[in-house]
């Protein structure tokens, strides 16, 4: 039987659970003798027999429960255990909020809101052709998964080591040059499994995640972008690297439809972020996927815009926080967006050098502009300057979850879905 193998010699059980066991005879011992009529001395004696009896039996269930939690939880993770439960059990009953983007913005953001709850979506571009991704895209006729794989990451609650091995990148002079570990893992899980999103779903299960990473669609897409000048780019990183100002960007093929994972967090949402990260190329595709803006729209939930701290070279040269919104809305629809929320710091001098030979800039947050397009505003330091210019996760995400919460006094509704394009 196999409940005879708790007696197996090595188990370190028996001696906790027999010294339980002798505690409760002890403890009903004390307590028969407690009834009985007698002198002082008998009421002394069951009072310690009651005593040493439960003192014996916190004692051996404590000791056994420590000596199994010894094998099941990860070495050294047995002494936080009352920490890990509270947490988790906190964090389940944290809003639901899903996150819209691609690229490092994101999944910068995901560092920080995951400390807040675990019912956190990401949706996720899938129209990266560049790098890594591109070349496993293109080779094995399936959707890129670096952005999928940051996202991961960066919503992984296991152990450094694994985090690091996700992330890991061959060297150059390698037969995998260039290649990301995660993203060779995620393609081998997408051939065994024969779908890319039940892929992401066990790559979240190795990583233990605290929410879901979903594509926007199934659909193998490719990003274009139409010019001021009129001509037409094809493909994300030739889009980025375009120099003429871009007047609208599109899928094709059209009619690609969204993932069911990503409506139904949609639904389900108490508040929808998007960004931060690259305007034309991380954020407005995922909205261009069929039926996903009229989900948003006509959602409950707080909808957020984090504006980007810097422009991007080429992208959105010249860009202030207006237009930012201006071409989320031109995109998507007017009642897309209630809050914007933009970075008042300025950049450090030091900083600012080393981002001007990049062509980037900071942008400019003109919040009375923002305000007359109908849009509430909040406008705060939300920057990191730590070696790099990028948004400081924790404190974007204590403004989203204060947002949530109402601490910031009544926000108003955006513009309404009349104006839909």
């Amino acid at each position: 039987m196999r409940f005879l193998k708790w007696f197996y010699p090595g188990m370190r059980v028996k001696r906790w659970l027999f010294l339980a066991i002798g505690g409760v005879f002890v403890f009903g011992i004390g307590a028969a003798l407690l009834t009985v009529e007698g002198d002082v001395l008998l009421r002394l004696v069951s009072l310690v027999l009651l005593l040493g009896g439960l003192v014996s039996m916190i004692f051996g269930a404590g000791l056994m429960l420590r000596s199994l939690l010894e094998v099941v939880l990860p070495e050294g993770q047995g002494q936080d255990l009352v920490e890990r439960v509270f947490q988790r059990r906190h964090l389940e009953r944290g809003p639901k909020l899903v996150v819209i983007g691609g690229g490092t913005g994101l999944s910068t953001l995901l560092h920080g809101l995951k400390q807040y709850t675990t019912n956190i979506t990401a949706i996720v571009t899938v129209a990266d052709d560049g790098g890594s991704s591109g070349r496993l895209r293109e080779q094995f006729d399936m959707l890129p998964p670096g952005d999928i794989r940051n996202c991961l990451v960066a919503l992984a609650d296991t152990e450094p080591l694994m985090q690091r091995l996700f992330q890991y990148r061959f060297a150059e002079d390698s037969a995998l040059q260039g290649h990301n570990f995660g993203n060779l893992f995620i393609t081998a899980m997408t051939k065994i499994t024969g779908d890319f999103e039940r892929a992401v779903q066990a790559s979240s299960k190795v990583l233990a995640i605290r929410g879901r990473v979903v594509p926007s669609t199934n659909t193998k897409v490719r990003l274009a972008a139409e010019h001021e000048d009129g001509s037409v780019t094809q493909g994300e990183t030739n889009i980025s690297r375009a120099s003429t100002p871009i007047r609208r960007i599109y899928l094709e093929p059209t009619g690609c439809q969204p993932t069911t994972g990503a409506i139904e967090a949609i639904q389900e949402a108490n508040a929808i972020v998007f960004g931060p990260g690259s305007l034309y190329t991380s954020i407005i595709p995922n909205l261009l996927v069929d039926r996903m803006v009229d989900a948003i729209v006509q959602s409950k939930a707080l909808k957020v815009y984090v504006c980007n701290v810097m422009t991007q070279s080429r992208e959105t040269s010249g860009y202030k926080a207006s237009d930012h919104l201006q071409a989320l809305v031109r995109h998507t629809n007017p009642g897309i967006v209630q809050v914007c929320v933009v970075n008042t710091e300025p950049v450090p001098s030091h900083l600012l050098e080393r981002y001007r030979q990049e062509e980037a800039f900071p942008v400019e947050p003109d919040v009375e502009r923002i305000r007359a397009l109908g849009y509430q505003v909040v406008a705060e330091n939300v920057m990191n300057t730590e070696n790099y210019v990028r948004h400081d996760a924790d404190r974007v995400a204590k403004l989203i979850v204060q947002m949530l919460m109402g601490q910031r006094g009544r926000l108003t509704a955006g513009p309404s879905e009349s104006g839909q394009r």
